[in-house]
């Protein structure tokens, strides 16, 4: 039942509401957007008044959540099958999920933060090598180890019940533990929607904000004319580019722009690190690491209930609302790029690396930058940053050596870090309305492109973009909650499996292996290195009948089961009702023969010397990594009664 509902690839409900949902908040900020910003703008300052300190908490148990999950027992376990492998090497992996998650916000705050903190520090006296301290201090703090959770938290939620449970990679897969199979009905519409609606509204509202920072650079560079117009016309452009890199796909396009960007990344953090102070910036960087590691149980609670100020209103709430309002897309993204990584690999990645990379960004331009206008009086770096965030970079520049090249590169750079923006946003949101299937329909993808650009653009002429940033950031509060309950539920789920592992590692009475004497067969064909050919005639006989014997036995007991599958890939499902079920299957897999000589009449149907074939138990949490070729029947069903020995102690232990 629950198939036949993903048979179609795109879900109707999902895709018009949101399409209906967008058109009418667009509109309304067209139409009004006084009113529109007026009505977000006092949304928001009621929910900082009144709800900063779930805010905090939220953010907080989140970060402590996903580094106990990610260091404890259960970081052994995979997203995805017990045999998959990641499908992405580890640079790659990177890039993509650096790229998406972080690569825009770096380019306009990494001068224009720290600057703005230390001209205007929370606690600190302002122009003071306090300041200094406390500005890298906080820049640290929003953009470090709790912005990635945050991130991690809904990929790590979405990743496992997607890969490891086979539920659709959709927002809705995040509910399941709490609601079951209703995630198929309108309470799964409505959270994907809500997804949506949140995605598209974000990348158009930073697309829109980022258009200017184009437009600057370009300003520098060609003396190009700042105005709505020409910011358009480049909005105009990163689309088209973006739809080129949705319509090639993600090993293509989204993969290529994101190791390009990284490439870019590097090279330009190298050109400041070379061209400014090098050891001073080096030595801030392993200070600055250690007053935010150090800091960061004071700053993480930290709600200035006895020194009241706008300061965290303004700053960390804002960055935390933000930081969730982006956790669908983002989160999403990233789960669909890390299938096959251990929970432990993945929050290294997803979270370590990352902030690691982030941080030093912040040190290398933000120190910089504050060292140009503290040491060395070039006031006019932060007039400009107080003036016009956008340009602050370009600025920053003028003063290394190069300058002309370093902004090209920045400015390319920015371009396209909003062209993988768009294209990844694009996929994510037609993941959302198809079921979280990913070989739809070119057109669903492109669609979703071209709203991102026509929402920025109509929002960007009319004066409304304000009012949907503003929105956005409001819509983290029942985010947050959604978010707590499904980590709630990831815990469950994955103690769950932890009673799943121990039951497979239980000992069973040792059963005889072999009665009919046929171990002599089975040596000879381990030796012989099958062929396609001979593994799919044991798996259509040998295999078949060991599988209907024990059907057949348990149809006596009143148990249900029934077998799938052909000589490819053949299964024993076992049915338990509410519970979880059995499932003992076989697979013909293929591998690259062993050094040893094999026996040539019997070597693969292509006449291959270097590949043979294995026949794989796989159960419902994937490949085990061995082979029962050659085994007899009887063999065979004592390997089967043995797993459902198992299963069924696993059973008393989660009850």
């Amino acid at each position: 039942m629950v198939l036949s509902k993903l048979d179609q690839a795109l879900n109707r409900p999902v895709f018009y509401l949101s399409s209906l949902s967008i058109s009418i908040l667009v509109l309304f900020a067209l139409i009004s957007p006084d009113t529109a910003d007026v009505f977000f703008t006092d949304l928001q300052s009621t929910i900082i008044a009144n709800g900063s300190w779930f805010y905090v908490l939220s953010v907080a148990t989140i970060l402590i959540s996903v580094l106990y999950l990610g260091f404890s027992k259960y970081g052994e376990i995979k997203l995805g099958p017990d045999h998959c492998t990641p499908e992405f090497s580890l640079p790659t992996w990177l890039s993509m999920l650096f790229a998406a998650g972080m690569g825009i916000g770096l380019m306009f705050f990494g001068v224009a933060e720290p600057v703005m903190h230390f001209l205007s520090p929370p606690t600190a006296t302002q122009g003071t090598t306090d300041a200094v301290r406390e500005a890298m201090t906080m820049t640290f703090f929003h953009w470090g180890l709790h912005a990635w959770a945050i991130y991690a938290v809904v990929a790590l939620v979405l990743a496992y019940f997607s890969f490891r449970l086979n539920l659709p990679l959709t927002l809705r897969s995040a509910l399941y533990p709490l609601i079951g199979d209703r995630i198929y009905g309108w309470a799964g519409h409505v959270v994907d929607i809500f997804a949506v609606v949140s995605t598209i509204f974000g990348i158009a509202t930073s697309l829109g904000l980022g258009a200017a920072q184009i437009n600057s650079g370009l300003n520098y560079l060609f003396e190009l004319d700042e105005s709505v117009t020409t910011q358009i016309y480049l909005m105009v452009g990163i689309i088209a580019i973006a739809i080129v890199s949705v319509a090639t796909g993600l090993d293509k396009g989204i993969r290529r722009l994101s190791e390009l960007n990284m490439i870019l990344a590097i090279a330009l953090l190298l050109f400041i690190l070379i061209l400014g102070p090098t050891v001073f910036l080096l030595t801030a960087y392993v200070q600055n690491t250690g007053a935010y590691l150090s800091d960061l149980v004071r700053n993480t609670f930290n709600l200035f209930a006895y020194d009241k100020t706008d300061w965290i209103g303004g700053w960390t709430i804002f960055y935390w609302g933000w930081w969730l309002a982006w956790a669908p897309f983002v989160g999403l993204f990233i789960a669909r790029i890390s299938r096959g990584r251990t929970i432990r690999e993945f929050v290294t990645g997803v979270m370590v690396i990352p902030t690691a990379f982030t941080l030093f960004w912040m040190t290398v331009f933000g120190n910089s930058a504050i060292d140009l206008i503290y040491t060395q009086g070039i006031d006019d770096l932060g007039s400009m940053v107080s003036n016009n965030a956008p340009v602050a970079l370009f600025v920053f520049l003028e003063n290394f050596p190069f300058q002309q090249f370093l902004s090209f590169i920045a400015t390319l750079m920015v371009v396209v870090f909003f062209v993988t923006s768009c294209d990844s946003g694009a996929m994510v949101v037609d993941m959302l309305c198809s079921h979280g299937r990913n070989d739809t329909p070119v057109w669903q993808r492109i669609y979703w492109a071209i709203s991102i650009g026509l929402v920025s653009a109509i929002l960007l002429t009319a004066g409304g973009l304000n009012a949907l940033q503003t929105m956005t950031i409001a819509s983290a509060l029942p985010f947050a909650v959604i978010l707590l309950l499904a980590l709630v539920g990831l815990i469950k789920a994955l103690r769950v499996e932890a009673h799943k592992k121990a039951s497979l590692a239980m000992n069973s009475h040792p059963q005889p292996s072999d009665t009919d004497g046929g171990w002599k067969q089975r040596l000879s064909t381990i030796i012989q290195c099958p062929n396609e050919a001979t593994a799919n005639k044991f798996v259509d006989g040998i295999v078949r009948s060991a599988m209907e014997n024990v059907r057949a036995e348990l149809a006596l007991n009143q148990v249900e089961s029934e077998i799938s599958g052909d000589v490819n890939k053949l299964t024993l499902h076992v049915d338990h009702g509410p519970e979880h079920s059995f499932v003992y299957g076989v697979k013909c897999a293929k591998h690259q023969q062993p050094l040893f000589t094999c026996e040539p009449a019997i070597l693969t149907v292509d006449n291959s010397d270097e590949d043979y074939y294995r026949v794989e138990v796989h159960l419902a949490e994937g490949g085990q990594d061995y082979d029962i070729m050659g085994w007899s029947k009887q063999a065979v069903i004592n390997d089967m009664i043995d797993h459902y020995q198992k299963h069924l102690h696993f059973l008393h232990l989660v009850r």
